[in-house]
């Protein structure tokens, strides 16, 4: 088992590896984290570990809230995230190798990441000015027969986008050629439907790339359905998603 001690970043959202993670960051305690990185040589990777909020907050009270406006706002590196943090994560994050940081004269920074590998939290520490947690790196397993799912759910995920960009009476950009390669197809798809933080979640803590396929396949056609059903659909581009404001 490969284990790495890195910071840790929790997000209300699913990072995939292959994928980009823009991030504004504000609070202290993730300025904490990028001051950290940017000690590191440019030529070498600047990761942290981003997992998905189970319970708790991503940003913490900085002001008294009602009902009671006396009451002292949470600080400190698992503010917002009870006695014991590692409870309030799920349990399989990524990995993010932070390209580009730059620090604001305010002191806040905007960062440019990319997800490169799934790892699993096994412990988190909360002495520091961030948190740090101990994480077992987790191979990409192909599965059995991951390149024909590939297939289907890409031709899926087609359908997907046509009557998405139906329900919203316009056009999704589809020029971009989709890869083939089965675990990048998984991540990509994973990424870019219109699905929930549990529904991604699920997928990314897929024991194969086959598997994970599978639930896809399942999960587009249902979608499809829906949409189907529902001839005016609110919904945000498929391969883009907001910046998250830590």
């Amino acid at each position: 088992m490969t284990t790495v001690r890195l910071p840790l970043f929790p997000l209300n959202s699913v990072l995939f590896p292959g994928l980009v993670l823009p991030l504004n960051i504000f609070e202290e305690r993730y300025r904490a984290i990028m001051r950290e990185l940017l000690k590191s040589p440019e030529d070498e990777p600047r990761r942290f570990a981003v997992v998905a909020i189970r319970d708790g907050h991503e940003v913490a009270p900085s002001a008294p809230g009602m009902p009671d406006q006396t009451a002292v706002p949470e600080r400190g590196p698992a503010a917002g995230f009870g006695d014991e943090p590692v409870k309030a994560f799920h349990e399989v994050g990524c990995i993010a190798d932070a390209a580009t940081i730059r620090e604001r004269a305010d002191g806040s920074f905007e960062v440019l990441a990319t997800g490169t590998t799934r790892v699993r939290l096994l412990s988190v520490d909360a002495s520091g000015a961030f948190l740090t947690a101990e994480l077992e790196e987790l191979e990409e397993d192909p599965g059995d027969e991951a390149g024909a799912l590939a297939e289907g759910v890409l031709r899926a995920f087609r359908q997907y986008q046509k009557r998405l960009a139906g329900a919203r009476e316009r056009s999704l950009s589809t020029g971009t050629e989709l890869p083939d390669e089965p675990a990048v197809v998984s991540y990509l798809v994973a990424a870019a439907a219109m699905l929930d933080v549990p529904a991604k979640q699920s997928l990314l803590q897929a024991p194969d790339t086959a598997s994970r396929l599978r639930e896809e396949l399942k999960l587009l056609r249902t979608e499809t359905a829906i949409i189907r059903n529902l001839p005016s659909l609110p919904a945000s581009d498929l391969t883009r998603g907001p910046t998250s404001l830590n």
